[in-house]
């Protein structure tokens, strides 16, 4: 069984280092040093929950959170922080974060927060089967999306990849990550099956002008969905 995977921003070594080294026995922890390359990351892979200290060099927490927000809405945030004013603690929680933990924290307490929060989004990420992209209805459980009278019924490995760009959308996705995702491999044969799926989900969506699938040569795709 694979670990949940955990972006952790932290730029004190010490603290990092020891955090990193206790939840690592739980969890697939990716650390950064500061909130730009923490950013970068989330925007090439997937995370299940997020760590964050405030105070860190080319993008503070805050502003970390803030743009992490606007890709994904409900991946849990902690922050992590010596900052202990109410006013700091009230703006974590206002621009999404779901806990506050002020420094020095006690590591199993940290543990069990992460376990409470990863446990509340699988069980949302089970209930959630159904999505509205644009002008469409996606239903994963039955592979079927539909526009107004319309209805397209999905092979299995076509809504995979329509779920994955939904839960990606907006971001520039690697080809690699894509076939890793929804085959857990990456060969030749199998990149033409996956330009042959995102050909015929196209030729769907793009009854709607608002959602584009973008082939962004060499590097991988985007699906947009503009408001």
């Amino acid at each position: 069984m694979s670990k949940n995977k955990i972006l952790y921003a932290e730029d004190d070594e010490t603290i990092a280092f020891l955090t990193q080294d206790y939840l690592q026995q739980y969890y697939d922890v990716t650390h950064c040093y500061n909130g730009k390359e923490a950013y970068n990351l989330f925007k090439e892979r997937t995370f299940d929950l997020c760590i964050f200290d405030i105070m860190m060099p080319e993008m503070d927490g805050f502003q970390l959170a803030e743009s992490i927000r606007k890709i994904n809405s409900e991946i849990p945030i902690i922050f992590l922080s010596a900052k202990t004013l109410k006013e700091d603690r009230i703006m974590g929680l206002k621009i999404g974060a779901d806990d506050f933990l002020v420094k020095p924290f006690s590591i199993e307490e940290l543990f069990l927060k992460i376990e409470i929060f990863l446990k509340r989004s699988k069980k949302s990420i089970q209930q959630k089967n159904t999505y509205q992209v644009g002008s469409f209805k996606f239903d994963f459980e039955n592979y079927s999306l539909s526009n107004g009278e319309l209805e397209f019924l999905l092979t299995q490995r076509e809504a995979e990849l329509l779920k994955f760009f939904i839960e990606h959308k907006n971001q520039v996705v690697k080809r690699e990550a894509i076939l890793k995702a929804l085959w857990g491999d990456d060969d030749y044969f199998l990149g033409r099956s996956l330009d042959v799926f995102i050909s015929r989900l196209r030729k769907i969506v793009c009854i709607d002008e608002h959602i584009q699938i973008e082939n962004l040569h060499g590097i991988g795709f985007r699906f947009t969905v503009k408001d």
